[in-house]
């Protein structure tokens, strides 16, 4: 564990506290606590922070929307940092291609899309009702019904293990299904996105037709991380695990969603434990009996 009189002396203005419950902080509301854990709430905090997490050999965890992710019931070893308000804001521009955008990492992505429809913008309508930041939305290249956020993605803020800032343009940028590729110990800042001018009435109508169908298939009363697996090659992971008999099957407090078998809820009192119980057990049964391995898309993180 990490002493935390060993942060003192670089956290001038910065609440550092030792042993704050992620649960509080994750959408799943299960995971333990972290040794420490900072909300920084500018670009100029981060740097200083991570620099000395650097220099001591603290490991750093980036915690975004706490969505997608499910924390270890022993918590996250060093140092978790959270982004504040000062990496929320999104600034607008004109492109000839229709719209530029620098956003936050720690921007809603909800929020972001609902922005560009009212703007006559296309090309985020997938991503009505992903829940979570931009910046945990680009690491796992969110998407849903054919539509990605590498496609409208120019450019990536971040910050190095030394607390020094970069950017990296598209072409330097690794995306593939659910995953963007980056180098070890960077942390995501911003984002630059295009996107293009479109038919009001069209970009609102499929903006509608996404919402209806999330709103249909997905639980939305319950602690959940997201989907749990990715999608296999021409298959889905739902249909998947709900054909082997687990949908609605239960570990403890946590349970294969009756609406959706690709979700994992918590009914109340989970523990990771449970939930990547039954994570294990559909990957293993559908392997089994479908010959099918599931990827999760779902991380686990800390330590187990």
């Amino acid at each position: 564990m990490v002493g935390l009189a060993r942060v003192d002396p670089i956290v001038t203005g910065l609440d550092v506290r030792r042993d704050e419950p992620l649960s509080r902080h994750t959408s799943m509301r299960v995971g333990g606590p972290a040794d420490l854990y900072c909300e920084v709430g500018d670009e100029r905090d981060l740097a200083e922070l991570i620099g000395w997490a650097h220099r001591e050999r603290v490991p750093v965890f980036a915690l975004g929307g706490g969505t997608n992710l499910v924390v270890a019931d022993r918590g996250i070893r060093g140092l978790t940092v959270k982004f504040g308000p000062g990496f929320r804001r999104a600034e607008w521009s004109d492109d000839e291609r229709g719209a530029r955008v620098k956003v936050g990492a720690a921007a809603n992505f909800k929020r972001l899309v609902l922005d560009s429809v009212e703007r006559g913008l296309t090309g985020l309508e997938f991503g009505e009702g992903i829940p979570g930041t931009v910046g945990g939305g680009v690491i796992m290249n969110a998407g849903a019904f054919g539509g990605e956020i590498a496609t409208v993605t120019e450019a990536l803020h971040a910050v190095g293990r030394d607390g020094r800032a970069l950017v990296l343009t598209r072409d330097e940028l690794r995306f593939s299904y659910r995953r963007l590729d980056l180098p070890a110990g960077l942390i995501v800042t911003a984002l630059e996105l295009v996107l293009e001018r479109g038919e009001p009435d069209e970009i609102a109508a499929r903006l509608t037709r996404a919402k209806s169908r999330r709103d249909r298939r997905q639980p939305l009363g319950q602690p959940n991380a997201g989907s749990i697996f990715k999608n296999p090659p021409g298959d889905f992971a739902g249909r998947l695990i709900e054909q082997v008999g687990l949908k609605g099957h239960a570990v403890g407090a946590a349970q294969i969603s009756p609406q959706h078998a690709n979700f994992i809820v918590n009914t109340g009192g989970a523990r990771a434990a449970d939930v990547r119980a039954l994570l294990e057990l559909a990957r293993d049964r559908v392997w089994d009996r479908r010959g099918v391995w599931l990827e999760p898309e779902v991380k686990l993180v800390g330590d187990w």
